[in-house]
């Protein structure tokens, strides 16, 4: 496993790199509120919150750099395509400055590929009009590595901005394996997002190695404070 040794990152740099996130059906308002606070704290990249508190993140993120992302289809990708565009850009109006939505996997699972491109390509015209990005959970758990190839190209095909590797809620998370295989499969233009069961400085810091552009994480702030400068 590559170690913090490796690769010279800061705290800051690190924290940087985080998408701050909390989507656990039973959050409440003050959850969200702790999640703020800490974003703001540490200078995390961005929180990530479910659409019903979008709105509430906006509000205590307002005048600062702290993006308010939101999920789309989550976390099960099976919502109808016209469900996955209009949520999109109803989170887009309230404030959201980025969306992660979750392919259709029993589509691409099936073979019909043309229906997952279309299902991204929905989403990211909405989104693009409001120049937020586009991160595509294609949830890697579920899929053979010749099925995260495919899910990798049909979401650069598609104009979105990253692949992201998972939910956090499927069986297992994000792997250096993953995020390599997709490395090796997008090109430079396409950012990763490594997502679930990243708990340390460690995990993150390989998952940068292999080729994650962004982290998101839960467990942000045992991530910063395990890491030594």
């Amino acid at each position: 496993m590559n170690s913090q040794q490796d690769i010279k990152i800061t705290r800051e740099q690190l924290a940087r790199m985080i998408d701050h996130t909390l989507l656990r059906p039973e959050a409440t308002k003050s959850d969200i509120e702790r999640l703020c606070k800490e974003a703001i704290e540490y200078n995390f990249y961005s929180v990530v919150v479910n659409p019903t508190y979008v709105s509430l993140a906006v509000s205590l993120l307002k005048n600062t750099a702290i993006r308010v992302v939101s999920v789309i289809g989550f976390p099960f990708g099976s919502t109808l395509p016209e469900v996955k565009a209009f949520e999109a850009e109803h989170v887009l109006k309230l404030g959201a400055k980025e969306v992660d939505m979750v392919i259709n996997i029993g589509a691409l699972k099936n073979h019909e590929y043309d229906i997952v491109r279309k299902d991204i390509e929905n989403v990211v015209n909405i989104a693009h009009k409001y120049n937020a990005l586009v991160k595509v959970i294609i949830e890697t758990c579920y899929l053979t590595d010749e099925e995260k190839i495919i899910a990798s190209k049909i979401v650069e095909e598609a104009g979105a901005d990253f692949v992201k590797t998972s939910t956090g809620f499927g069986t297992s998370g994000a792997t250096v394996h993953d995020v390599e295989l997709i490395r090796k499969t997008v090109s430079k233009r396409i950012g990763i997002k490594a997502s679930g069961g990243i708990r340390t400085a460690e995990q993150a810091i390989a998952m940068i190695k292999a080729g994650a552009t962004r982290i998101g994480a839960s467990r942000s702030v045992e991530i910063i404070n395990s890491l030594k400068e």
